[in-house]
């Protein structure tokens, strides 16, 4: 079986590789009036030279763009009027710049340049985000009025010093990610990590560790977005910015799908042993994982090689989110690893278009389980509005599903399970010795029951941080038969056979093509977890890509939570 994503073309991601500052590409000199009056007539003629002549006005900041082949004729009219370059704009092919406001009309003029349009991207960017935050599944809305997570920002719990790893498909530096700190990249374990070619070794891709896919990003807006305007003290009453439930937490993104969303479970488990091996490396503080992906593999969660991992990251003292999965995917159960009970499963809910939670229901879209093992609460999971990556494939296959310049909208367990990994991360900043036993307990027992929702898709209640951060700590310990993930591989795939050109991932081989050997597998991660010390003689040890060969496969396996994109609410 195909992946569900297939046919997402690969991203060209304009704007990767972007730098922002550094030096101006021509000198920011300022002539003399009448130097400058000599060099605009030669580009502009008389006129321009006459109105160049009179008294310079206040600066504006304005953004220039160029013609092709312009070369620093655009640079050297700035300077010859007064003003000077500031940064460098290479994805729209032109630059920010500071000039004399009654100069404008002369720089229009000037050779080489296209365009001249006022600079208010902050203002612009505030108007966007106002405008969002009004709309159903704004993260306004989710932190405000429906999980009451900004009465903790009101209490100065923001999630600082709380780290967030996001086991997806990377993250971008876009705005409301890109403040320095904000965002720690671990190891890039996806298919197009590496660039290869025969004869001449590896070496990283121009996308290594960025999110090509659009779904990364996403999700790490969702838990910790917080915009290069938002003042230094976030509370409820900040507005004119994007701010995530958690918008002072750090996200450890560990990348493991493509462009396509294509990934094996086998790479998941390889990041979650990353995770678990550094939790607290080189000064991070590891507290929480969000998956919002799934499988739809059906061996019980003791033997799965998958809920093993996860579960093991659990009892080293990380809160592991896991989306429940989509309706429509798979068997009745929920999606391998949220089917193992030491786990938080989330179940998304609609808001059905107010406001008022009182009258939310669970999506149709939320997987409710088989009665056995249910989703433990709900969060916001419909047309949530975050962080958009422009030129992801999900951005192009999309574009219905973007909402201004910078939003996307998404709809699923994906986006309600980076509710709940930020709200954990409050408490977490709250009560920095709860364990992961008492996270959970904290947010099941204080959610709020909805009246028009099914009893069981629900299970507690939709979230409500305000209540939990309230309630006293309890004295919590799961006490359910552990996994062993002496099971087989292939089945934690499910139904996700993965093929490419004809080629399959099938039986016990993992990512790199190696036998995998489940019991193997099991006793180094128990070891590796008890004496706190990297995992040994696993095919990916040391993480060193430089000698694998891909032997032509590009095969995918995991079915994002969020993300069943061939119709599942992306259009909004």
């Amino acid at each position: 079986m195909k992946q569900s994503t297939a046919g997402h073309g690969p991203a060209s991601a304009p704007g990767f590789g972007v730098t922002w500052g550094g030096p101006p590409r021509a000198a920011g000199r300022v002539l003399t009036v009448a130097a400058a009056a000599a060099v605009i007539a030669g580009m502009a003629g008389p006129a321009a030279a006459q109105t160049v002549a009179s008294a310079p006005a206040d600066p504006v900041s304005v953004i220039v763009q160029e013609l092709p082949g312009s070369g620093n004729g655009p640079e050297r009219a700035v300077a010859a009027l007064g003003g000077s370059v500031v940064r460098p704009l290479e994805v729209i092919d032109g630059f920010e710049a500071s000039v004399p406001g009654n100069r404008l009309a002369v720089l229009r003029a000037a050779a080489g340049v296209k365009d001249v349009t006022e600079n208010a991207a902050v203002t612009l960017t505030s108007a966007e985000v106002d405008q969002q935050a009004g709309l159903n599944g704004s993260l306004r809305r989710i932190t405000h009025e429906m999980t009451g997570a900004s009465a903790l920002w009101d209490a100065g719990y923001t999630g600082a010093g709380v780290d967030v790893a996001v086991i997806d498909s990377g993250v971008v530096a876009v705005d409301g990610l890109r403040t320095a700190g904000k965002v720690v990249h671990g190891p890039d374990l996806s298919f197009e990590a590496m660039d290869c070619k025969w004869g001449q070794g590896c070496k990283p891709s121009p996308v290594n560790k960025l999110d090509t896919y659009g779904h990364g990003t996403h999700m790490a807006g969702i838990i910790a977005g917080r915009d290069d305007t938002a003042p230094a003290t976030v509370t409820s009453g900040t507005a004119g910015e994007f701010v995530g439930v958690a918008p002072d937490a750090r996200i450890v993104s560990v990348k493991v799908a493509d462009a396509q969303g294509r990934t094996d479970v086998s790479q998941a488990i390889a990041a979650i042993d990353w995770v678990i091996q550094h939790k607290n490396a080189n000064g991070m503080n590891i507290r929480v994982l969000n998956m919002s992906f799934g499988t739809d593999g059906v061996q019980a969660y003791q033997l799965d090689p998958l809920a093993y991992a996860a579960e093991q990251a659990w009892h080293k003292g990380i809160v592991v989110v896991v989306a429940a999965g989509n309706t429509g995917y798979g068997s009745a159960k929920l999606n391998n690893p949220a089917y193992d009970p030491y786990l938080i499963a989330v179940g998304g809910s609609d808001g059905v278009g107010t406001p008022d939670t009182a009258d939310d229901i669970v999506g149709s879209w939320s997987a409710s389980g088989d009665g056995t093992r249910n989703p433990d609460v709900v969060a916001p999971g419909q047309s949530v509005v975050s962080l958009r990556v422009a030129g992801s494939a999900l951005d192009t296959a999309y574009p219905a599903a973007r909402t201004g310049e910078r939003f996307f909208r998404g709809t699923g367990t994906s986006q309600a399970a980076a509710v709940v990994s930020g709200a954990a991360a409050l408490l977490l900043e709250q009560r920095p010795g709860l364990t992961p036993d008492q996270v959970k307990a904290l947010l099941t027992g204080t959610a709020r029951e909805l009246p028009n929702a099914d009893a069981i898709a629900q299970g507690s209640g939709l979230i409500d941080v305000a209540a939990a951060s309230a309630a006293p700590t309890p004295q919590a310990v799961q006490t359910f038969e552990r996994a062993t993930g002496t099971g087989s591989l292939d089945k934690a795939r499910g139904t996700n056979i993965i093929e490419e050109d004809g080629k399959e991932l099938r039986g016990e081989r993992d990512f790199t093509g190696r036998t995998w050997n489940s019991g193997e597998f099991a006793s180094k991660l128990r070891e590796a977890v008890r004496s706190g010390t990297p995992l040994s003689g696993l095919s990916w040890s040391g993480l060193s890509w430089s000698g694998l060969s891909w032997s032509g496969l590009s095969w995918s396996g995991l079915s994002w939570s969020g993300l069943s994109w061939s119709g599942l609410s992306w259009s909004g």
